[in-house]
This record gives structure tokens, sequence and C-alpha cells, in this order.
């Protein structure tokens, strides 16, 4: 086990604080868990609390456990990363894959792909899911950005809660949906009878969930192909918004028409671009994944049946 002694040279209103201050190679979250799990004594005595002051001359000392080998195993499943660097990676995820571990998925996730292709992944999301910076569902295609140390994760995960980590995604939507533009704002939360889904709440009832929207094409009065940009991230966000919205996203078989009038594997809906600022350079970054080709072929069949111009992403 590492040991650290640290000495407080001026007052300091929090430990975490503190010893953020102190220490380069472990981010505020990991100092938090670790004051939390009693690794942390102020002069002597444990202290579990991130907010305890700090005073000058106080004696700070941190033990950290030796580190813990990942409890999901690598995994040689062939994925799409379409760049990669020495903090972060972007991948183009399949559908029917799921991000991580859990819920009886101790394979074949994102995870296990990414432990086997990556050199690196950061530790802030735990064991079971190092590098997971943000998820997309299971049967949801398209973009996201990895993690690959500590600093990146923290500087990525601050910029999709400070909104300036652009998502946006395309989806095929249920019916003529008449309104060109707007933006969705709601309560999202757990749904009040099926554990298993989301609903959109009254206010106050879960949590603040924000999405824009344009329309790109119709399809008669059949089908809509819109175009989302995420403001907020709340799990199956554009699936419910779009049930919303009277229009529910085809062939999702938690949200949509039981009687469903395409036939697909799953939602379609599809990550399509990230924009992101680097966390070391600073530089502004775009990344796009075109539709999977199933997704394309749907769209395909559509553009020739409705006789509009083929749309390709």
């Amino acid at each position: 086990m590492d040991q650290r002694l640290f000495v407080a040279e001026e007052n300091c209103k929090r430990l975490d604080v503190f010893l953020s201050d102190q220490t380069e190679d472990f981010t505020r979250s990991r100092l938090k868990k670790l004051i939390e799990d009693g690794q942390v004594s102020v002069n002597g005595s444990v202290v579990k609390k991130a907010g305890a002051e700090i005073k000058t001359g106080d004696s700070v000392t941190v033990c950290i456990p030796e580190a813990v080998a990942y409890a999901v195993q690598p995994e040689n499943i062939p994925i799409d990363i379409v760049y990669e660097d020495k903090d972060f990676a972007v991948v183009n995820k399949p559908q029917g894959m799921t991000v991580h571990v859990g819920n009886g998925n101790e394979s074949g996730t994102l995870v296990n792909a990414l432990l086997y292709a990556l050199d690196s992944l950061s530790g802030v999301g735990g064991v079971l899911r190092p590098g997971i910076v943000h998820r997309i569902d299971k049967d949801t295609t398209g973009l996201l950005v990895v993690a690959k140390n500590d600093k990146a994760h923290v500087s990525l995960a601050g910029q999709i809660a400070e909104k300036t980590c652009r998502r946006t995604y395309y989806a095929l939507l249920e019916g003529n949906l008449k309104e060109e533009r707007g933006r969705v704002v709601t309560d999202i939360g757990r749904h009040p009878t099926d554990r298993l889904k989301m609903a959109v709440l009254p206010d106050g009832q879960g949590k603040i969930a924000i999405t824009d929207f344009e329309t790109v094409a119709h399809f008669g009065g059949d089908f809509t192909l819109c175009k989302f940009d995420l403001q907020t991230g709340r799990t199956h966000q554009i699936r419910v918004h779009a049930k919303h919205l009277g229009h529910p996203v085809a062939g999702d078989p938690v949200y949509g028409y039981k009687k469903q009038k395409i036939k697909a594997d799953g939602q379609l809906l599809h990550a399509w671009q990230l924009q992101l600022t680097h966390p070391s350079t600073g530089e502004r970054m775009s990344f796009n994944a075109p539709l999977p080709p199933a997704f394309q072929e749907i769209l395909d069949k559509l553009c020739k049946q409705y006789g509009v111009e083929r749309i390709t992403l």
C-alpha cells in the first residue's frame, strides 16, 4: 500500500480540495472516494468527510490501496475506433452491443473490447466501467468517447455536464412530425409502474432533460427523419422525448408502437456526430459516423418509395 503525507501550509475549507491541490495524479472524485473509504487521516485520526476543514500545520496522510485488476476480461472483439490518442478514443458502436458489464452481461460488451484494443483506460468509472464517460443504448448505433486516463475523463465528463460537448443523433420517427424544429424540455425519471422504462414525469419529480430537434425529411404521413441535439444526457432521453412528441422512434421495442411498420432489430437511432474540446490541447474536434448499413438500407427504400432524393450522412 502506498502512503503519502502532506502538511498544510495554510487553511483550506475542504479536505478534498486540499488533497487535489497536493496531487496531480488523482482526480477529485478518486480522492473523495478514498476519504469516504477511510483511507485519509488528519493528525492521526481517520476523517471520512470530504468537506472537512484543514488548518495550517495539519498533517494529512493518504493510504492508497494497491490497484485492483479489472473485473472485466479483455476480449478480442472487432470494434470501429474512429480516433485515438494518448488521452481518449472515439468509437463507432454497432447495434446490439452493450456498453458495459451489468444486468447479466458479463462478456461481449464494449468495455471487454476496449480492454483488448486500447493500451489504457481511465479508472474513474470503476472496475466495471473503465473509460466510460457516457453511454448509448444497446441497440442505438454510433459515436461515444472513451477516456484513457483520469485527467481526460474528468475533462470530458465536465464538457458533457457543461453542455460544451455536442452530441447529434439521427432517428427515423413514426408518423408525420409537423414541427420543423423545436426544443423539448421535461423531467425524466423511472416509469412509476415499469422500473425498466423511463418516462416524462411532472416537474420536480425527475431530472431535467432538454432535447433540440429538427425535421430533415418527410415520408408521406408515415415516417419522419429527424435530427436531435442532446443538451442533457438522461437515460433513453431521445427515445422518451420522441414518444412525448407523439412520434416514437421506428423499431423501438420499448417506447414504440406494438405493431411496427418497419422490420428492424431495434430502434433506428444513430449517434452521428460528436464535437468536443481536446482535454490536453484545447483543440475543438469533430467526429462523424455514417448511418449503419441496415439503417441506410431502410432509408433508401423509403426515399425510393416516397420519391425523396436519396439521403446519406
